[in-house]
């Protein structure tokens, strides 16, 4: 993976951190923008961890160019969950939104976990995404003619997973088997070229697919569901 911070000492205990598993191994490491997208589409990375205000090129910019022709996953560490980039970041084509308090053993786990293709945002990222959503006075339709390419169940589907409910929550709800949520899932990002569950989030509230509300106590409020 690739560690993209202004500052050597963060770089270095991230380093430490997530190499003291023997499970992530560090490749490369960035001081600006511009070196973390260079070195991206050098040295192809699984996973990019990245200071939202790392210097240089902004840091929603650099997401899209760093995934413009590779397969890394971005992740963004906020220091304010009230940041106006958070919603960007995510349409940019970041899996990954982590506040800089997050635990190390939960960083950990996020790392691994979008390495294997799945979203992570936390409860509180969540709440603040899904309330500017509601604030917007009009959706941006990414694409009719995607939306009109998924059946009706997979509508259903991407508007659960809007709604921030795992595999089996959803076959608990359709009265299937995980097994066959995890593929209309599935098919359902292949048809919308959506890379993870995040951005099947982004596409469900502004087709409309699922109305935003501004209360904390939706089933919203827990982290993205997993793939």
């Amino acid at each position: 993976m690739l560690i993209a911070d202004g500052e050597s000492l963060l770089r270095a205990a991230f380093r430490a951190l997530l190499e003291s598993g023997q499970r992530i191994r560090v490749v490369c490491e960035a001081a600006t923008g511009e070196e973390a997208v260079a070195l991206t589409h050098r040295t192809r990375p699984d996973v990019v961890l990245m200071d939202e205000m790392l210097p240089g090129l902004d840091s929603v910019e650099a997401t899209g160019r760093m995934l413009a022709g590779t397969d890394a996953a971005v992740i963004l560490l906020t220091a304010c969950e009230g940041d106006d980039r958070i919603f960007a970041a995510l349409r940019a084509g970041a899996s990954g939104l982590l506040l800089k308090d997050t635990e190390p053993a939960e960083l950990l786990r996020a790392v691994e976990a979008v390495a294997r293709g799945e979203a992570v945002l936390p409860p509180r990222l969540t709440r603040r995404l899904i309330a500017e959503l509601a604030l917007r006075p009009e959706r941006l339709c990414p694409s009719v003619e995607l939306l009109d390419e998924l059946t009706a169940r997979e509508r259903e589907v991407v508007a659960l997973v809007g709604n921030g409910l795992d595999n089996d929550e959803i076959a608990e709800r359709l009265v299937v088997t995980p097994g066959t949520a995890k593929t209309h899932v599935s098919r359902a990002m292949v048809k919308l070229h959506a890379r993870d569950r995040a951005k099947l989030v982004v596409f469900a509230y502004e087709t409309g697919l699922v109305r935003p509300r501004t209360d904390t106590a939706t089933p919203t409020s827990r982290r993205l569901a997993i793939a």
